[in-house]
């Protein structure tokens, strides 16, 4: 077969690397083993929120009681997990229509690997020929050797959706976003959930205060060991899990929960056939801006790059990747925005552009205080805010408080259009909302950079803002 543009995998980038070359003008091969759709809507983002979502409705009865209202709590744990998979099947059968929507002969069933830079080898002995090619072949849970042994009772976020039931307990291994979110989900399901990490780091977060913060909050719902290695073993038809470094201890569990990360799926492509300078996890060196490996007709795109594994940065990913295939040899660079990723915990915690660096000052609100988490019982967290030291131009924020996943969108727009805390503290703030929460951030940022403070920047302190 010869095409102008071959895309490996049909997922998010892959889609819309296809629909980009294809509007392009582009002859185009979209390659997938499955076609089952994307891993967003089968066995990320949206079966996740679906639990998470269980999860809010069971802590609201929890919490009512603050408000003077009292509810019966009981959680169906087949009922939630009925739930999920009935709409979780809705999305994935939403992005499998749209594969059903392609031209005839674009959609090529099978797992290809390069013979050199223009052609590909299936599965089944087929070739393909193409004028250029866009890797969007995703990622795949990452589950380290040493849980071999009791890999009967070990899940992954590709399998933890379809069990019929919730577990009674839970080991969750790795501190990341994923397992935050799942940890603290299935705990307000009523499941014993215990968290350990090799490191101290919670999601990545740098910032010490801000992890001391999250941890308290975290250690409300689960237990959280830090700083651990681990040992297990089956004992009957439970995991025994033994820890030691800087906790120590030993414990069984119904369940293990591997989240300690999704590395790109690249092993089966033969990436040395093509000749790609790879990076030391292996995946190719890439221009971010292009999206384009080294000088030739091949190019990358989503959670095979590694580098911002999110789906609306999988989505343009794709669409530049595609369009510079079938414009190739003439490559378009494009403006990428600032980094964006929000964990849907309670509260959410939200990252935006850049957190370090000597040419950053930092500006910080303790929502124990806000007034609009009060109200509604939910005065936790921290907002913080980095600005450049010279003219106080915001430039990354990490949000641990209520309404961050929200927040975190004025401030992402913010960092686009280069405004500074000044101006952020002359926009209307209305009262009582989250939003008002991080005028204290603000103000502090302008008073180190000696920036003019007229009293409107200075209203709502005594009113919880």
């Amino acid at each position: 077969m010869r095409t102008d543009v071959a895309i490996i995998g049909a997922g998010t980038a892959g889609l819309a690397a296809e629909r980009s070359a294809r509007r392009a003008g582009a002859r185009t091969l979209l390659i997938d083993e499955s076609f089952n759709g994307t891993t967003c809507a089968n066995v990320g983002c949206m079966p996740s929120k679906l639990l998470i979502a269980a999860a809010n409705a069971a802590d609201a009865v929890r919490r009512s009681a603050a408000f003077g209202i009292r509810a019966v709590r009981a959680v169906d744990g087949p009922a939630v997990m009925v739930r999920l998979r009935a709409e979780r099947d809705a999305f994935a059968r939403a992005t499998r229509d749209e594969i059903g929507r392609l031209p005839n002969g674009v959609a090529i069933r099978g797992r290809a690997h390069f013979v050199d830079r223009a052609t590909l080898e299936l599965n089944d002995g087929r070739r393909i020929e193409a004028g250029s090619v866009v890797i969007a072949t995703g990622s795949c849970p990452a589950v380290p050797g040493s849980f071999e042994s009791i890999q009967d009772r070990v899940l992954t976020n590709e399998s933890l959706f379809e069990i019929e039931d919730l577990p009674r307990s839970l080991a969750v291994v790795g501190a990341g976003p994923l397992g935050l979110e799942l940890a603290q989900a299935l705990s307000r399901l009523d499941v014993s959930v215990t968290v350990f990490a090799e490191d101290r780091k919670l999601a990545g977060i740098e910032d010490e205060t801000l992890v001391e913060c999250m941890s308290a909050v975290f250690e409300r719902d689960f237990d959280l060991h830090l700083g651990v290695r681990l040992r297990s073993h089956r004992v009957g038809h439970q995991v025994c899990v033994q820890w030691e470094g800087e906790s120590s201890g030993e414990r069984l569990f119904d369940c293990l929960l591997v989240a300690a990360g999704r590395p790109p799926s690249l092993k089966s492509l033969r990436l040395e056939a093509a000749g790609l300078a790879l990076d030391k996890r292996g995946v190719p060196v890439f221009d971010r801006t292009t999206l384009q490996c080294g000088e030739g007709a091949i190019f990358i795109a989503g959670d095979a790059a590694a580098d911002r594994p999110v789906l609306h940065e999988a989505s343009m990913e794709g669409a530049l990747a595609g369009y510079n295939a079938a414009s190739y040899p003439k490559v378009t660079s494009t403006h990428r925005s600032p980094k964006f990723s929000i964990m849907f915990t309670d509260p959410p915690l939200a990252l935006i552009g850049e957190h370090s660096g000597a040419s950053l000052i930092r500006g910080e609100s303790d929502y124990r205080h806000q007034g609009r988490a009060r109200v509604e019982a939910r005065a936790q967290g921290l907002a913080c805010i980095y600005a450049d030291r010279t003219n106080a131009r915001v430039k990354g924020a990490a949000l641990f408080c209520p309404g961050a996943d929200h927040l975190s969108h004025l401030l992402a727009w913010a960092i686009e259009d280069e405004l500074d805390a000044t101006a952020l503290l002359d926009r209307p703030f209305y009262h009582p909302t989250f939003e008002e929460g991080l005028k204290p951030a603000l103000r502090q940022i302008c008073a180190r950079v000696g920036a003019a403070s007229p009293s409107s920047r200075d209203e709502g302190a005594a009113s919880g803002a």
